[in-house]
């Protein structure tokens, strides 16, 4: 690492601390601005609501107040552009100090390391439906995981704690390399986001075969893994036909980073527009883009085509197109220039479409 990095490197810590100095003393000198009307409605807000599975909460005279929703500052469960933007910030700035600690321990990264914190990305969405789970129990006050740590495990905590344990599981790896326990620190990974991965799944059928509230949609994972699949593998096809540069810069992982997308697709357009159809649960969106295209769509097709193919459907060649406008960009060129940031940029891309994706269609499957 060369005196530019070191400097680099030091601006990014500075700015981590002076951004969390800056919140801190912003919400203790400004409780009511910036504390309630800014971190509390767009973010902390949205969490209490979700958690408590109402339909919206509120603030008022500094507390919180659970199903209240005529009040000045108002949150309900989702995100917002707000909320949307702020967290693509802070996960690009993210990335970058991610970046630095990879150069700082010399860990190497290369198309292998996409495939080992692979399952670090469904966790996500696992461990998201175990929340949504845990909200089917507040009806008898049952619930598992009670509040507030039941926050962890829900937007935007929950990208926290898994890449919390993502980057322990690196930093373990690259250890057990170095001493010669194993070859590779991918090994490690691989194992440890498995292990997190299965346990959660295993936990979630141990609630079908114990409980009541939940069952089992075969349908569900078959609709949605199967037709990603195949549009993963059409578009693979298409640019190996027609537009070959599409594919040689990540080879299989860029189709990886295109099927998590697609898993998204399907599997809102399944929950949104084909409930009734499958015996599915009523879903209402949950995030910016698929909302827009939920609610404008219908304005602009005629009835009869909404009536017969839904009005999400713009939702899946939106997310399969631009993942593969990203899968373009990061050809032979930028990732010989810079492979660290590059694969760490494709799994930061797989997560946001196959992390919420895997959450959708497992609340479809198991019925939550």
């Amino acid at each position: 690492m060369d005196f530019d990095e070191i400097g680099l490197e030091r601006l990014w810590l500075v700015t981590f601390l002076a951004g969390v100095v800056a919140t801190v003393a912003g919400a203790i000198a400004f409780p009511g601005f910036l504390r309630d009307g800014f971190l509390w409605e767009y973010f902390w807000g949205p969490v209490v609501a979700d958690a408590h599975n109402a339909s919206c909460a509120a603030r008022i005279d500094g507390t919180t107040h659970i199903g209240e929703c005529n009040a000045e500052i108002v949150a309900t469960p989702g995100y917002t552009a707000v909320s949307t933007v702020s967290y693509a910030v802070v996960l690009l700035f993210m990335l970058v100090g991610v970046y630095f600690l990879l150069e700082r321990i010399g860990a190497e990264f290369d198309r292998t390391t996409v495939y080992a914190f692979f399952p670090f990305v469904p966790l996500g969405g696992a461990l998201r439906t175990v929340e949504d789970a845990n909200v089917l129990f507040l009806a008898d006050g049952s619930a598992p995981i009670p509040f507030p740590y039941s926050a962890l495990i829900i937007s935007p905590f929950i990208y926290f704690v898994v890449f919390g344990v993502a980057l322990g599981a690196l930093v373990l790896g690259v250890v057990a390399a170095e001493r010669g326990i194993v070859e590779r620190y991918q090994h490690v990974v691989a194992v440890v986001g498995t292990i997190g991965l299965v346990g959660t799944l295993s936990y979630l059928g141990y609630l079908v075969v114990t409980t009541d509230l939940l069952g089992f949609n075969w349908s569900v994972p078959a609709i949605t893994l199967g037709g990603a699949t195949i549009l993963a593998a059409l578009t693979w096809w298409v640019g190996e036909q027609y537009l070959p540069e599409l594919n040689k810069g990540t080879g299989l992982a860029g189709v990886l980073v295109i099927w998590g997308h697609a898993v998204d697709g399907v599997a809102n357009v399944l929950s949104l527009d084909w409930a009734d159809t499958f015996g599915l649960r009523g879903y209402e969106p949950k995030h910016v883009v698929n909302e827009a295209i939920h609610v404008h769509t219908p304005r602009i097709q005629p009835d009869w085509l909404t009536d017969l193919i839904g009005a999400t459907w713009p939702f899946i060649p939106l997310k399969v197109g631009a993942a593969a406008v990203v899968v373009y960009l990061f050809n032979e060129e930028v990732i010989e220039e810079s492979p660290r940031y590059s694969y760490l940029l494709l799994i930061a891309v797989l997560a946001v479409g196959l992390g919420p994706g895997t959450r959708d269609f497992l609340r479809a499957t198991f019925g939550i």
